[in-house]
Order: C-alpha cells, then structure tokens, then sequence
C-alpha cells in the first residue's frame, strides 16, 4: 500500500486541565464551620481555665497559680512579707501566660476580708477598700499566705494530687489544691464564662465543717438535713438575710435569691432630739461610695423624703453611714425607703456552678460537700500510700541497719580488707543478704551511730515506723478508720479558724408585717389640744413622789396644751375616737417617735378627721376580733339593737366598747363591729346637737361604770344594765346632771377589782389636787342616777377632770396645759374619804396652768422604783389635806334612788 494510502496515526491523549490556582491569602475555609469550632475553643477556654471554680478547692485556675507561686516562694504566715510585684512576676514567668493586671487583681481580692470571709492572702499595704477604692500598684504592696493558706496546700508535695505541664511544658503546676476545708463554700466565687455565669455566696467555717462532718457520718442526710447546721451564706460585710425560702431553693436546686438587707439602728441627737439612721453593715458587695452617692442623688430628686443631712463617718473601728431625719419624719417610713430604692436592700442571685469532673455543673450544697469529701478521701488515700512507701523505705533501712549493729565487727573487718566501695558492698550483700539500698546506707554510716545510745536510738526509730506502717494500713484498709481521719482533720481546722455568724437569718420578707420589724415596748402617746401626737417610751419619764415640779412631756406653743395621754404597746392598733361620735383605726409604731420636749406631729396627718372634728378618746387593742357578717351589718340602724347571741368570753378580754358623752348618755356596741374602718373613718354613736364624745373604754360585759362630772358628782352602775347597740345608736342615759354639769369621765372599773380593797378610785381636780377613795364607798346605783359626792370642788381645788380606778401597784402621770407632765406610784397618794378637798398632787407654775389629764401607767418592778424614785424637789409645797366634815352631800333623793332611771334610748 502506498505510503500516503496507510491511515493516519492516532494523535495522543489530551492532557488532564492544571489543577486550579490557589486563591490569594491561602486556603478557603467555611466560616460558619471555623466560627463554631474556634468559638466553642474558646468558650471551653474560658469556662475551664479561667472563669469557673474547681467544686473541689473551690479556686480557679489563676487563684491556684498564685497560692502555689507563694507556697513555692516559701512566703508563709510565719515569713517575712514578699514585695507583690515579685508574686506577679513568678506567676507569669511559670504558670499563667496572662496579663500582669489579672494576675494583681487575683493576688489583691483573695487578700481583701469584704470580699472574701476567710481571705488567704495577707497584705502589707493599700489593697483597695469597700469604698470601691483599687490597691496600690504591685511595687508598693506587699504580701504572704494566710495561716489558713497552710491547710489549703498541706501534702501538697506528697503526690496527693495530680500534676500537669504549665503552658510552655517546663514544670509541672497541680490541677487542684488538696484543700482540709471546703473552700468554695466557705469563701464563695463568682465569674462570668460563655454563655454561663457562676455566684457561690460565702458561708461559715464552723457550719460548713460541721455540715461535712455530718454527711460523712450520714451519706443519706437531705439538703433540709445539712441546713440545720447551715442555715445560709454568711458574708463578710455581715448585714441581715430576709427570708428562707430563697436559701433553701439554692441549696436544694442550685439557684436562688436571696434578700440581702443593711444593717441600721435608730438614734436621737441628744440635742435636737430627731432621729437618725446609723447604717453599720451593708450587703455584701455593694460600693460604700456609690450607696452613699446613690442616697444623695435621691434626696435632691426629692425621691426620698425626711432626710437631712448624710455622711459618711466610717473609720478604723467600723463602718458608720449618718442619714438624719428631718423633725417630722418616721425613721421606719425612710428606711422602707432607702431599702426600695438603694442598694440597702438587694437581692443575691444565687449559682452554684463549678467545674466537677471537667465539666461545668450547676450543684446542690448536698453534692458540693459530697464532691468536697471525695475529694478527701482522694487525698488522704493518696497521701497514706505515699508515706506508707516511704515509710517501707525507711523500715527497710533501719532494718539493715540493725542487721549491721548484730555483725558490726565483721562488718567493720570485711570493710577494711574490702578492695573498694563496690567491692564493701557486694561482699556485705552476699555474707547478710542485704539489698543494694541497705548496704549503701551501711556504708555511709557515721562512726557515731555505732555508740551503744545511737544504736537504741536505730531500734526506737525502727519501733516507731512499724507501727506507723500498721496505722497506715489500717487507714487504707477500712473506710471508717479513713473517714475518721478526714473528720479529725475538719475539726482542727475548725478549732483553728471557725468564728461567730455574722450574718443574721431573718424570716420572709414577704411575710413579715410592719409590727414584726419593730420592737415591742410600752410607749406613752400624748395628744395636744391642738391635735399634736407623738409617743416615747415609758422608760424616759421617771417615777417621782407626789408633789414633785414634773418633767416636761412636751414642748407647747402658747395657744396649745396636752390633752390626753395613754400608754400602749409599738404593736398595738389604735381605735381612734373623735368628738363628734366617729372612729379611725391607726397603729402605735406608725405615731412618729419624738423628743420628750418635741410636740410631735399632727395627727391629721395620720388620720383623715373631718374639719372642726377633735380626738376624744383613743384605745389600745392588741389583737381585733373578727368582724361580724353580713348579717350583723344588716341589723344595724339607726338607735336599733345587735340582735345576736352573745358569746361567753373570758373575763378581762375586750369584747365591748363602752362609750360616753358630755351630756351623760352611753353606749356599748361590740368590739368587732370596729375591725374594718374606712380610711375616712366609720360612725361609732349618733350625736345630738351641743354634745360630744368625751370617753370610749373596753370592757368585758362583766365591768362596772364609774361616771364623773366637774362639780364633783359620781354614779357606779353595773355594764351588763345596758344594752349592746348598733354602731349609729345614740344611746341611753348615764347619769342625770344638774345645770351647768357635765361629765368629764368615764371609767370601766373590771369585775375583779370588785372587793379588793387596793382598788380606789382616783379623782384629780385642776388645781392639781386629788385623792384616793375606796371603791366600797361608792355603791351600785341603777344607770340615769344623780350619783354620789366624790371630792369637794373648792375653789382651791377646781373642777374635776379626771377619775378613774387605780391599784396601789400602779402608777399614774398627770398633765397640764403647760406640758408639763409628772410620773408618781398611786400608792404615794393618800386614801381618804369621798366628802373631802384631796393633797396636793402636782405642783402648777402659775394660776392658768391646770391639769387637764390622768393616765394609768403599768405596774412598776421594785428595780425601776428603786432607779427612778427621787427626792421632792426643794422648795416643794406641803401637803394639804381638807378634813372629813360630812357624809354625802344632799338627802338620799338627790342621789337618784336606787329605782330611779332616766330616759330610755334617746334618738
């Protein structure tokens, strides 16, 4: 075939295409696969290395390198203290690849007792303080371990923990303390990690301990089991915790609130006599300066009220915060206050998380201790292996050395025929069968040791390991003989640095009434003719003998005068009764507190009295009734009766009010019918045109009635002769009064002074005379009576404005429309007859001064009499007693008989 006929050779295959240049900047990457990855690195970064606790030590990481940096420093509590900038720089140079500032900032806060309870470290110099103030900077302060630090790293260097490579692999740094105490718990943490926060409140050593204590002896004791030996946190800036409910729910589930309050006590400048709030402690973590400045700010925005002045008189011996009130501010009204809108009052968010096992782990206080004594015996056990080898080890030794003290002549001679060292020691181990170790040891013997007291010394030592190596068996054989080691070293550490709570564990907050924040002392309230109220304990008034000049009860302007007085309980509540027959309910401590010479505040600030409306009478009730039903309010009207059967009540318990007027009618209505008034107040008796409430008693429905009038007139009737009416009944006649009579008061003398001779009926005239009268002398009489002489109203002696029955064991003040206010035993005034003029009481400064009321004080202690009993005053007038010229004045028919009875319901 011709050459161009032959077909065409087949052309080579294509080549494969160049593969594709790189881009510029490197490889392609997804990025929504690389940020998760390099986020989550870093999130583990931060949770495991830096931000969260160990459960077991309770430190993180850079904690734990500074402790150990100090600990390898030799920088004990029994050493001189170490410039920080050194501690710094160690922990830099081997263990945390961080900043300086972290590192200070770690160093200075386990040096600070407000921010931890036990604090580790001991500084020398500015290490910040609770004003928010930061510490000097590391080349000025010094510092070394606490005592406690010691129990911290006690074993630390007998392989009791495990051990890793620092960040650039030369040393070795510990992954946890073996800490003898459970430090989380007792000194707390806080920290913010990824996505996840931890805050652990410090509790206290001798309850933590003593809660361990309890779980290793008890493995199946509750949360609620642990908490009677840790009843909450306990903080260094003490303060008060209001409230369980939010402890329990941390301690049961891992979280929690807690209301965390200051702690304020109320003084009276002994000049000015206004109240001021002290504030001692604060709760933990709050910035002294900032509160103050806080409270500032809100005064000027008129947020909060009463408060005059403010400072900060903190020092060396404590913290001291001065709020001042103004005159007429309640202290208890600007602390509720001060504790809504600062930082007084705050609430602590309670998370228990800790790193267990390598993972974050939100726990319970139960699991916490129970991580805390695994830990221990971990640490115990590998300690107790570690000096049970060592002991081995020395036993070993000693044993050849005392083989070599049995065969120390053929020693010493094999010894010396010996070539060389090597030579010694292996003819030494094939004669006696010594190990290597033995025979070097033998070898290196001192001379001295072959003396007969050396050698006793060998076989006591060797004694003493033998019986440590039993112990030491004994240990890591039985679990009890263990745990019995773990429980004796808590209770050194204990001994060693456990300290009073101080902390105090109130109940709920939430739970709590005013009355249960306020202590309960009997008060003396006083209310002037102008409507002035306030009260002051009874304590400040001191017991004087009759006759005495007083001591001032009040400050008046010259139209004003104190009217009434009485003495209740802070924790009462008040029946308020007006002059124009309405009543106003009101609670003791809610009566601003005030200087015995202050004139109080106005009352109408307290309750909303009508214009031109007067308070008449005011009752102190400890505990209302129930109030009555529906049924009770619908039988009420105007002059109708209660129809409603009567319960049996034990005598002396309130169950009636007993009310009366100028103008001699009285009613009784039930006490309930009083338990729910209206802000604006409810009808408590119908008044006529020209009358007025004067007196409102609680009784029993088994009292006697004493009414007494100006000109000196008195009737006694028995309660149950009337009838119990509706709250807008107008009442019935008490008494019947001649022309220019009126009853001034009304008095409801209990069933049981009924034939007791020390009950007497005291009467007081304006003049500032009176006297005691048996009650015998004053027979029953039928309601609407004329009544019976009880004094003489002379011109020396004035009309009477006030009686009522006192006991010799009790004591009454009396008051004048000057202020002037004095405290007497009623047995210092005498008991005479009902026809005569009275002595002389109450020494009046002038000829307008009058008395114009009488209180019964609640018996005196033979100890406050003693205290407060004084001497007249020089100068006091004599006593004055009127002769007894007569009987009852008038025939028996101006006396009303005993049948004669006034009108029935009126109105």
């Amino acid at each position: 075939m011709p050459e161009d006929t032959l077909p065409p050779t087949p052309p080579d295959a294509p080549a494969p295409p160049p593969p594709p240049a790189p881009p510029p900047g490197g490889p392609q990457v997804n990025i929504e696969q690389e940020m998760r990855k390099s986020y989550l690195d870093y999130s583990m970064s931060v949770i495991i290395g830096r931000a969260l606790p160990d459960v077991r030590d309770g430190l993180k990481p850079v904690h734990r390198r500074v402790l150990y940096a100090m600990h390898t420093e030799g920088l004990h509590h029994n050493k001189r203290y170490s410039k920080c900038a050194g501690v710094v720089g160690e922990v830099l140079k081997k263990y945390h690849p961080h900043g300086d500032a972290s590192v200070y900032d770690a160093l200075v806060r386990l040096a600070q007792d407000w921010n931890l309870r036990y604090p580790l470290i001991d500084g020398q110099g500015n290490f910040g303080s609770v004003d928010g103030d930061p510490a000097a900077a590391y080349r000025y302060t010094e510092c070394r371990l606490e005592r406690l630090s010691d129990h911290l790293l006690a074993d630390i260097d007998k392989e009791t923990v495990d051990w890793g490579p620092n960040f650039d692999e030369s040393i070795l740094e510990p992954r946890v303390l073996p800490t003898r105490f459970p430090n989380l718990l007792v000194n707390g943490s806080a920290g913010i990690a990824v996505g996840m926060a931890t805050n652990i409140p410090p509790h206290n050593m001798g309850e933590v301990i003593d809660a361990a204590v309890h779980l290793i002896e008890n493995p199946k004791a509750t949360v609620l089991d642990l908490m009677r030996f840790i009843p909450g946190p306990d903080f260094p800036t003490a303060g008060f915790i209001h409230g369980r409910d939010g402890i329990r729910a941390a301690y049961e589930k891992g979280r929690g609130t807690i209301q965390v309050r200051a702690r304020t006590v109320v003084e009276i400048h002994p000049k000015t006599e206004r109240e001021t709030i002290v504030v001692t402690e604060i709760p933990y973590q709050v910035n002294k300066a900032k509160l103050v400045e806080h409270i500032a700010e809100l005064v000027r925005e008129k947020r909060i009220e009463g408060i005059s002045d403010l400072r900060d008189e903190s020092s060396r011996e404590g913290m001291r915060i001065v709020i001042e009130l103004k005159r007429d501010a309640m202290a208890q009204v600007v602390l509720n206050n001060l504790y809504a809108h600062t930082q007084m009052q705050m609430g602590f968010g309670v998370i228990m998380l800790a790193i267990d096992g390598g993972q974050p782990r939100i726990l319970t206080l139960k699991e916490m201790l129970e991580r805390f004594v695994a830990h221990r015996r971990d640490v115990v056990t590998r300690r107790t292996r570690y000096e049970l080898r060592k002991a081995r080890e020395r036993e070993h030794i000693l044993l050849g050395y005392q083989i070599a003290l049995d065969h120390i002549d053929e020693i010493i001679e094999l010894i010396k025929k010996a070539k060389d060292r090597d030579a010694a020691r292996d003819e030494m181990m094939a004669r006696f069968a010594l190990s290597e170790l033995q025979a070097k040891a033998i070898l290196e013997m001192q001379l001295q040791r072959l003396t007969g007291l050396e050698r006793q010394k060998i076989l006591d030592e060797l004694a003493e390991v033998q019986k440590l190596i039993t112990r030491l068996k004994e240990i890591l054989a039985s679990e009890k003989v263990l745990m019995d080691v773990i429980v004796g070293e808590l209770k050194e550490v204990k001994q060693l640095f456990a300290d009073e709570r101080r902390t105090e564990i109130q109940g709920e907050a939430s739970d709590l009434s005013t009355e249960d924040l306020i202590a309960e002392e009997e008060m003396v309230v006083t209310v002037s003719h102008l409507g002035y109220v306030k009260r002051n304990p009874v304590s400040l008034y001191r017991a004087q003998k009759r006759g005495g000049r007083g001591k001032t009860g009040a400050a008046t302007r010259d139209e004003d005068f104190l009217e009434s007085l009485f003495v209740a309980s802070t924790h009462s509540y008040l029946l308020v009764f007006s002059d124009k027959g309405k009543v106003y309910w009101l609670k003791v401590h809610e009566i601003p507190p005030a200087g015995r010479t202050a004139k109080g505040k106005p009352i109408v600030n307290l309750v909303q009295l009508a214009p031109g409306e007067k308070v008449a009478a005011i009752l102190p009730v400890r505990r209302l009734p129930e109030p009555p039903g529906a049924a009770d309010e619908a039988a009420e009207g105007e002059g109708a009766e209660v129809e409603k059967a009567e319960e049996a009540t034990p005598p002396g318990t309130p169950a009636f009010v007993f009310m009366v007027t100028r103008k001699g009618l009285i009613k009784k209505t039930r006490l309930e019918q009083f338990a729910r008034p209206r802000a604006a107040g409810i009808i408590a008796l119908g008044i006529e045109e020209g009358d007025e409430l004067i007196a409102a008693r609680l009784t029993d429905d088994r009292s006697h009635i004493l009414l007494s009038t100006a000109r000196g007139m008195a009737i006694r009737f028995e309660e149950s002769d009337v009838r119990p009416m509706g709250r807008t009944a107008y009442g019935v006649k008490g008494i019947t009064l001649e022309a220019g009579d009126e009853v001034v008061a009304g008095a409801a003398i209990p069933a049981a002074a009924e034939g007791e001779q020390a009950h007497t009926v005291l009467t007081v005239t304006a003049n500032g005379y009176g006297k005691r009268t048996e009650l015998a002398e004053y027979r029953v009489q039928t309601r609407g009576g004329k009544g019976l002489i009880t004094i003489k109203t002379t011109e020396r002696n004035g009309p009477v404005v006030a009686a009522a029955p006192v006991g010799d064991a009790e004591e009454v003040m009396l008051i004048t429309n000057g202020g002037m206010l004095i405290r007497m035993p009623a047995r210092g005034i005498s008991v005479i007859g009902r026809n005569t003029q009275g002595v002389r009481l109450i020494t009046l400064e002038s000829k307008e001064e009058q008395v114009v009321g009488v209180a019964r004080v609640a018996e005196t202690t033979p100890e406050a009499e003693e205290a407060g009993v004084r001497e007249e005053p020089e100068g006091a007038a004599p006593v004055e007693t009127a002769p007894e010229d007569g009987g009852d004045a008038g025939d028996p028919s101006g006396e009303g008989g005993e049948g004669g009875e006034g009108p029935e319901e009126q109105g």
